[in-house]
């Protein structure tokens, strides 16, 4: 089904009885996201707050935070049907016969009509008013954040060169009823843009879309080639062009059937601070200063509903988001990486920390070629762990992905180290913006690998050992794990294979050392994991979560070729800072406040839960 808008999507949740209604009064500081990440994590309905204080517009949230609601909102049973689509018309073998070209022109002939249509009068431009904030049931997510912020924008500018359209999504701090922080990261669209309108010295127009249909949504947050309009792109979810409408003060054409409009500009001369945000990586992203927004008029229906969201630790209604990317946009990145059969983005990597793919493995170091190309292919670069397996495993499946890795990581250079550019958000590069990213070849080793891997085994035996046969003997180089491991469980794997260790440092022990220590010993387990004392080393979400994001792999882990054949692997995990050569400051995890859980769990049954 084809959304017009937002409130067409929410009638369709409403007839699928998807979303609950609360009508109490509800207080957009911290109580919705308490409420809302609560239900999120119970995998739980969207949610209608009817009676926001201080504000006399209603508010959603968690709209697309299930698959089921996700595929809805796009028109489709499943993300693939999407991606499939992709690669059929990427498909020009069709073309090469006069019989395929004719055959391919049914399904061609809706490409020209997915551009957008420009239309006079809007209901985006029902109500036209002086900029005022306050009125908005703009939310404070998180006890650090630095004030309110709008979650879900579409923030659309235009290139002074080339005349294009962009559109990205950039949280807004809220500073006044009229200013707002643009959040724009070095990596990103918007910044690119802001910096041409610098060197040319003009005021930099800007509009702000809040609550659109999903896939309009989606589109500003997907990872487009710089020359496609998202709009475009939006067209094409849909099958129905987007109808956009000039702005009243600017030149910018936005979706005619958003619920608000902002209208401004950025001051190129003008910095202000802008954070603490609680982020999509469950911490705390850093203050910093940024461009501010400065909004000139508020356009908006008659009767508008503002959408919103959080994120932070996951499972978050962005997690779904970044699920439909990484479905639809792998035909993309099949044709650069053609060996590439599928791949998955685990929540808990928060979708740049961490990527497991599978491929058609065909000669040595295969594997290695293709961390490379997925390292220089668009936003992959930011991936601070990749994970290859062979095209026989499901990447989906995470046991099996653990029995490859316990099956097939067996040597250090197996572990690939690569230094390029990371996410702004990473916290535990020594650098910002740049680091180290760790490759994990866990594909199947072909003959020529073994005899290679066996040949620099005995050169380094005879190095360190100094004349001495032990370590050198066919059994010593056997992997003698891998018959058993692929025939036992995901958890019997974890504790034969992985020592989960709570590590307090304030006891002097420094974790490089510990984890030294532990390497040079026979008894210890392959792979030995330090996370903070605190956390649960049976909760195995939380502890990925935890080595995804803390790690530095080449400050935190060790690896070592053993004297009895076998790989020891060390993660450090824990927090860093001073004493682990970290100086750049450490973000606080995501937690609520004790006195909003509380008020929360007084006023459970009062929202209507059970």
């Amino acid at each position: 089904m084809i959304y017009r808008d937002l409130p067409k999507f929410l009638e369709a949740l409403e007839a699928k009885q998807l979303i609950d209604t609360i009508e109490v009064e509800v207080d957009p500081e911290l109580e919705i996201t308490e409420i809302a990440d609560r239900i999120s994590k119970q995998y739980g309905k969207a949610l209608k707050f009817t009676n926001v204080k201080g504000s006399p517009f209603p508010l959603v949230i968690n709209t697309m935070g299930t698959y089921e609601r996700l595929n809805l909102g796009l028109g489709v049973n499943s993300l693939d049907e999407i991606a499939d689509q992709i690669e059929d018309y990427m498909d020009l073998s069709a073309y090469v016969t006069l019989k395929g070209k004719i055959k391919s022109i049914p399904k061609l002939a809706p490409l020209p009509f997915i551009f957008p249509r420009k239309v006079k009068h809007a209901p985006c431009q029902e109500v036209v008013e002086a900029p005022n904030l306050n009125l908005l049931p703009i939310i404070k997510c998180w006890p650090q954040d630095g004030g309110k912020y709008i979650t879900l924008p579409l923030v659309f500018t235009k290139d002074p060169e080339t005349g294009q359209q962009n559109v990205g999504m950039y949280r807004l701090q809220v500073y006044d009823e009229k200013t707002t922080g643009m959040h724009w990261h070095l990596h990103k669209d918007g910044k690119e843009i802001y910096e041409k309108y610098r060197k040319l010295g003009k005021k930099m127009p800007v509009s702000v879309a809040i609550g659109c249909d999903p896939a309009t949504i989606y589109a500003a947050t997907a990872p487009l080639p710089k020359m496609i309009d998202e709009m475009i792109f939006a067209g094409y979810l849909k099958r129905k062009p987007i109808e956009v409408v000039r702005c009243l003060t600017n030149d910018i054409f936005v979706p005619a059937h958003s619920e608000f409009v902002l209208e401004g500009y950025v001051d190129l001369e003008e910095l202000r601070t802008e954070g603490p945000f609680g982020d999509h990586t469950g911490y705390y992203s850093l203050s910093d200063d940024y461009p501010v927004f400065h909004i000139e008029k508020i356009t908006r229906k008659k009767n508008p509903i503002y959408p919103t969201t959080i994120v932070g630790k996951p499972p978050m209604e962005d997690c779904y988001l970044g699920k439909a990317t990484e479905r639809i946009f792998l035909p993309l990145m099949k044709i650069q990486c053609p060996e590439l059969v599928d791949i998955d983005f685990p929540l808990e990597g928060v979708f740049h920390n961490c990527a497991i793919v599978s491929i058609k493995k065909a000669f040595p170091l295969h594997g290695n070629k293709v961390l490379y190309a997925l390292w220089g292919l668009g936003q992959m670069m930011y991936t601070k762990m990749i994970i290859v397996v062979d095209e026989t495993v499901n990447v989906h499946d995470y046991k099996a992905v653990v029995e490859a890795m316990a099956s097939h990581v067996t040597k250090t250079n197996h572990l690939v180290i690569s230094e390029g550019p990371l996410d702004a958000l990473d916290h535990a590069s020594n650098r910002a913006f740049q680091g180290f990213r760790l490759g994990i070849d866990a594909t199947k080793k072909l003959p020529l690998e073994q005899m290679s891997e066996a040949r620099r085994h005995i050169d380094s035996s005879n190095q360190n050992d100094a004349g001495s046969t032990k370590g050198t003997t066919k059994d010593s180089l056997k992997d003698s794990t891998k018959e058993s491991l692929e025939r036992i469980t995901f958890k019997a794997i974890m504790s034969k294979c992985v020592d989960i260790m709570p590590f307090t440092k304030n006891k002097g022990l420094k974790a490089q050392a510990y984890l030294s220590s532990r390497a040079n010993d026979l008894n210890s387990k392959p792979v030995v994991i330090l996370v903070d004392d605190w956390i649960d080393p049976s909760d195995y979400s939380t502890v990925s979560w935890k080595i995804f994001n803390n790690i530095d792999p080449m400050r935190d882990l060790i690896k070592m070729d053993r004297i009895d054949g076998t790989l020891f692997i060390g993660l450090d995990a824990t927090k860093k800072g001073p004493e682990d050569g970290l100086m750049r400051p450490w973000p606080d995890d995501i937690e609520m406040s004790a006195e909003i859980v509380e008020k929360v769990n007084q006023r459970w049954t009062e929202y209507g839960f059970k």
